[in-house]
C-alpha cells in the first residue's frame, strides 16, 4: 500500500561502506540498512548497480549484486523502516477497515441500523468500509468497530 498517491523516487544512492541505501522523495531522505533487505549485499558481494525502477512506476529501486542477483525495494519498505507516522497511520486504518469488513459479514445489524448508531449516512459508511480510502478518521473507525462488536485491544511495545 503506497501511502502517498503517485509518489516517485527522485534519486537513489548506495553506500557499501555504511551498508545502507538512501532514496530522496520530494525533498525527504529515507535510508534502509542492508540487514533489512531480502537479498543482502556483503563485502564479497557488494551492490554494483542501483537505479530508480521506471518499470515499477518509480515507486521502487532495483539493485544488482556482484554475483548477478537482482532485487527490488518498494518505497513502502523505506517508509515502514523509518517509522513514517503518516504511513503507519494509513496501514493501521487499512487493518481496521479489514476487521470492520469481516465483522460486517457476521453482524445481525442492518447497514441502516449501523448508520443510525454511527450518526452518519450510508455513503459515509461506504467510505469507512473502503480499504483504499485514506481520508477517514481513526475515531470513526473505532466507533464502527465497537458497534460491530469487535474486541478492541491496544498494545504498545
Amino acid at each position: 500500500m503506497n501511502s502517498k498517491n503517485n509518489i516517485t523516487i527522485k534519486s537513489v544512492n548506495v553506500n557499501n561502506y555504511a551498508k545502507k541505501i538512501t532514496i530522496e522523495v520530494k525533498g525527504e531522505v529515507y535510508n534502509i540498512p542492508f540487514a533489512k533487505l531480502t537479498t543482502k549485499p556483503t563485502r564479497q558481494n557488494p551492490v554494483i548497480e542501483i537505479f530508480v525502477d521506471q518499470e515499477l512506476a518509480s515507486e521502487a529501486v532495483t539493485y544488482m549484486l556482484k554475483n548477478g542477483e537482482v532485487d527490488s525495494i518498494p518505497f513502502d519498505a523505506f517508509l515502514d523502516y523509518n517509522r513514517n507516522p503518516d504511513y503507519l497511520k494509513k496501514m493501521f486504518l487499512f487493518e481496521m477497515t479489514n476487521v470492520a469488513l469481516n465483522k460486517l459479514k457476521s453482524t445481525q445489524l442492518s447497514k441502516n441500523e449501523i448508520c443510525k448508531r454511527l450518526r452518519t449516512s450510508p455513503s459515509q459508511l461506504a467510505r469507512l468500509l473502503d480499504p483504499t480510502n485514506t481520508k477517514k478518521t481513526m475515531d470513526k473507525m473505532l466507533e464502527l468497530l465497537v458497534i460491530l462488536g469487535a474486541d478492541i485491544q491496544l498494545k504498545c511495545a
